[in-house]
């Protein structure tokens, strides 16, 4: 699997003596970044060799326990949420019918307000990203990407800082072709694609990869070069 822009892993890394700090990225501030700074952050880890944890954030307390632990190690946290994640925080209660996952995106937008309202009293930089979004969730991302719009014409940047498409059940060409023509509609507000090629053993979001053959697992230079 091949994640572009994403970095998943223990942050409390010292860096190199005399490395530049991430809050030496140029715009970097606390709370949620996007667009240029957010970018810049990513190549920062990348350059100086240590991640930004993701989390997947189901509840105001979940989100505010992350926050809490960037604020204790003065580290960049990346708050994310899944599609059925979502549903759960704007509650169980609530219609989630097929095709329209209305409380999906109720949730991950109103997680994504919250974490805006909240993560600068925390002092660190964050990153918000909705996680896994498989060809049958794509009304999900939709509506996140209209909140996005909405919030880009109020604010000049995006709601969220990321999203993520995994189209990899599908064939290369056809997540090829919908992820170019997402990137093509979330350029213009700078808002970050991650994108999903190859798959992975195991189980993850209900997809169950434990029959694969071994030879077909992870991507691979030739998949990446398509």
């Amino acid at each position: 699997s091949v994640r572009a822009a994403s970095y998943h892993g223990p942050s409390c890394i010292s860096l190199p003596l005399g490395a530049m700090s991430f809050w030496d990225v140029p715009g970097m501030k606390a709370g949620v970044v996007t667009g240029d700074v957010a970018w810049g952050l990513l190549e920062h880890a990348k350059a100086n060799g240590y991640a930004i944890p993701a989390f997947n954030c189901t509840s105001t307390s979940t989100i505010n326990s992350v926050l809490e632990a960037g604020k204790e190690l003065n580290r960049p946290v990346m708050i994310q949420f899944s599609e059925g994640g979502s549903a759960f925080l704007a509650g169980k209660g609530l219609p989630n019918d097929k095709g329209v996952l209305q409380a999906s995106i109720l949730g991950a937008v109103a997680g994504a307000h919250f974490v805006r309202a909240v993560a600068p009293a925390y002092g660190i930089p964050v990153l918000v990203h909705s996680d896994h979004c498989a060809k049958k969730l794509l009304p999900w991302f939709d509506g996140m990407l209209e909140a996005d719009e909405a919030f880009f014409k109020q604010h000049g940047e995006p709601l969220f800082s990321s999203h993520m498409l995994d189209l990899s059940e599908e064939a290369d060409e056809e997540n090829i072709e919908v992820c170019k023509k997402y990137l093509t509609r979330m350029a213009p507000m700078k808002c970050i694609l991650e994108m999903e090629i190859g798959i992975t053993g195991g189980v993850e979001d209900g997809v169950d990869n434990t029959g694969t053959a071994k030879e077909k697992l992870y991507s691979t230079p030739e998949d990446v070069f398509k």
